[in-house]
């Protein structure tokens, strides 16, 4: 006689979660037809009619997709950010190897990044394993006022890009964080005539930090810097990595702009001097592009 098995059950499936639905909803779109209806959109998605409707309807409040008539299609909101993404993809595959270089060349930590609002956004973090005095990741942001990088773009952009980091509040993170509007203002002037900015402690205790913007004769579209140790001798330091730190965002825009658009090799970023013993230092994430749901009001 058979022994009669117990019935198995499967485990019940988890429900979409409200950003799960929006990215199926966004994802109907990838297709050749430009233009799609609700039902179309339904269909290729498999989210239920109402909850579509709901995600679409806010989706064209956030400017993600437009609605002409009964059709739906993507946005300008859609389009910029899928540009941007592109630009800071192109970027870092043009910085990489000469991050790398810059990074044998000085052996501290150097990081690519760029200005977003009041802050900047690490796009690549190249160092070693004892390189955690900095913890940053790529991916990670700081506020600009403190960062030598973030000063380095603020410094080569319109006005108005300062004046908005000061408005949105100078608060200290270090005793050397500039906290005084007149006082970043006035280090903004000295990058501009330099074409470097500085961190002097300001945003981490013992770290100090030199960045040169990429750019040509207009703004600034990133920077890169090199982080090392502070105190006394910090100043020494920093201009010692400066020339190097120069030289690299300068190939890394000819790299990207440049006539031809030919190959700058890393030997042709300005050398560096050798560094004294005692001052020696022996480490992908884009930001979410769908942060914005967690922040907006869905019933």
């Amino acid at each position: 006689m058979t022994d009669l098995m117990p019935e198995q059950t499967m485990p019940a499936e988890q429900p979409l979660s409200l950003l799960e639905k929006a990215a199926k909803v966004l994802g109907a779109f990838d297709g050749a037809q430009p233009r799609l209806s609700l039902t179309e959109v339904v269909r290729r998605s498999g989210i239920p009619r109402s909850s579509a409707h709901r995600i679409l309807d806010q989706l064209v409040g956030l400017r993600w997709l437009d609605r002409e008539g009964r059709d739906y299609r993507m946005g300008m909101r859609m389009l910029e950010l899928g540009a941007l993404a592109s630009h800071h993809n192109r970027l870092r595959r043009a910085a990489l190897p000469r991050l790398h270089a810059l990074h044998e060349q000085t052996g501290h930590l150097v990081h690519l990044s760029v200005l977003d609002g009041t802050e900047v956004v690490y796009l690549e973090r190249i160092g070693g394993l004892d390189d955690t005095s900095v913890p940053s990741r790529v991916g990670g942001r700081m506020p600009a006022y403190c960062t030598a990088a973030g000063k380095a773009v603020l410094a080569f952009s319109e006005p108005d890009a300062a004046e908005h980091v000061i408005a949105a509040g100078l608060r200290p993170r270090t005793p050397s964080t500039l906290v005084r509007p007149a006082s970043l203002r006035q280090e903004l002037a000295a990058a501009r005539d330099r074409g470097l900015a500085f961190d002097r402690e300001e945003a981490f205790r013992g770290v100090a930090c030199v960045a040169a913007p990429l750019r040509g004769a207009g703004r600034a579209v990133a920077a890169i810097s090199v982080s090392c140790k502070g105190g006394v001798s910090a100043h020494r330091e920093l201009e010692r990595l400066a020339p190097a730190v120069l030289g690299c965002a300068r190939a890394v825009w000819r790299e990207l702009y440049g006539p031809g658009r030919a190959r700058i090799r890393a030997a042709e970023a300005a050398p560096v001097a050798p560094a004294v013993p005692e001052h020696r230092m022996s480490e992908q994430a884009m930001d979410n592009m769908m942060g914005w749901l967690g922040r907006s009001e869905w019933m």
